[in-house]
């Protein structure tokens, strides 16, 4: 593994939220890149599960610059609809990254399954894969969880995706509603984080 202290690399995202929220968690002083600088598209994630998307993501920003990589690959499982929307998560929200439509989608799912969902309480959990590629072929992989529940109705705006539907186990706000410095305390990225924020 590698000894060096990693002082400059890319964040391979072009979620404009998820990159928000990285950056947020990551040292000050780094020096961070972002695929818009460089022009470059997200690759075809066929994996299939959130640690194979996420190396996916992470091999190719670092081919393509030949700089460290930071990739994430996150999402929503809900038990009751048999763990979707999963490693689909953004996939739901379309190609212009609309998650009111993925939201929909999921309540839409949840009326269909069982119409009295909103009287019980719809276990869930939001999952991210975090990996480090070094051009040198080297890969570190670590992840994070936070269970929850489905929200009956859509509240708050902050945070991005499925934060307004999601309440963790313990709390009574959303994460759509939560101040992002409380929600980081919890989060499934910062859990992950933590396991590599020594590579800092």
């Amino acid at each position: 593994m590698q000894k060096k202290k990693i002082i400059e690399l890319i964040i391979g995202s072009n979620n404009q939220g998820k990159l928000k929220e990285i950056k947020d968690l990551l040292p000050k002083k780094l020096k961070i890149y972002t695929p818009k600088i460089f022009n470059l598209k997200s690759p075809r994630e066929t994996g299939k599960s959130f640690r194979e998307n996420s190396i996916i993501k992470a091999k190719f920003y670092s081919k393509k610059t030949g700089l460290i990589c930071l990739a994430d690959d996150s999402g929503l499982e809900i038990d009751i609809l048999n763990k979707s929307p999963g490693i689909y998560s953004s996939r739901w929200a379309g190609k212009k990254n609309n998650f009111n439509l993925a939201i929909k989608k999921i309540y839409s799912k949840l009326n269909k399954k069982d119409k009295d969902w909103k009287t019980k309480r719809i276990k869930c959990r939001f999952i991210c894969s975090l990996s480090i590629y070094w051009p040198n072929n080297i890969i570190k992989n670590v992840s994070g969880v936070v269970e929850g529940k489905i929200s009956k109705s859509k509240k708050g705006k902050n945070g991005f995706g499925y934060d307004p539907i999601f309440i963790p186990f313990g709390r009574s706000k959303t994460f759509g509603q939560m101040k992002p410095r409380n929600k980081f305390k919890i989060d499934h990225r910062s859990k992950a984080f933590k396991k590599i924020r020594k590579f800092f």
